[in-house]
């Protein structure tokens, strides 16, 4: 039996904002592995500059995922941990074979505008709720994927 949670959000709220977080977890997740697999992979002209620049990028992600979970928990749910549960609530896909450089430019630029708007469907909830830690860090998230995108699509422009 656990201990009853009194921070000043019901229980329903709660749950309705875990959820949302943790789609946004998978999401997360999916993109993390996605960018750190093309930053092994990235062949081309530009090699150096995506190296570097897909590098910067996942750590920031992996970083993110531990804030995303824990917040998680701190709201009372468990914070989806295999594979097949990220699967189930990613709407992010990988690609099913490895792009070019330009294809995997494409591809994290949909994974950010996805990643952003998944963040953003769970702002409603935690404001009904009044949960502004979880406001701070969406805030957080969807200014760091929306620069990014931004940063992605100024390199597919010609």
């Amino acid at each position: 039996m656990g201990i009853d949670i009194d921070i000043g959000i019901n229980k329903e709220n709660r749950v309705k904002i875990a959820k949302g977080l943790s789609r946004l977890l998978a999401d997360s997740s999916t993109l993390y592995m996605m960018t750190h697999h093309f930053h092994w992979n990235v062949t081309g002209p530009m090699f150096n500059t995506l190296h570097l620049m897909f590098e910067g990028q996942y750590i920031e992600l992996w970083n993110a995922l531990d804030i995303i979970a824990e917040r998680i928990r701190a709201l009372g749910l468990p914070a989806p941990y295999s594979y097949k549960e990220f699967e189930k609530l990613a709407s992010l896909k990988q690609p099913e074979q490895l792009p070019n450089a330009e294809g995997m430019i494409q591809a994290l630029l949909s994974g950010h505008e996805g990643v952003a708007k998944t963040a953003r469907a769970v702002v409603p909830l935690a404001e009904k709720a009044s949960d502004e830690s979880t406001l701070d860090f969406l805030t957080q998230r969807l200014q760091i994927h929306e620069k990014t995108a931004w940063m992605l699509r100024s390199l597919l422009e010609k």
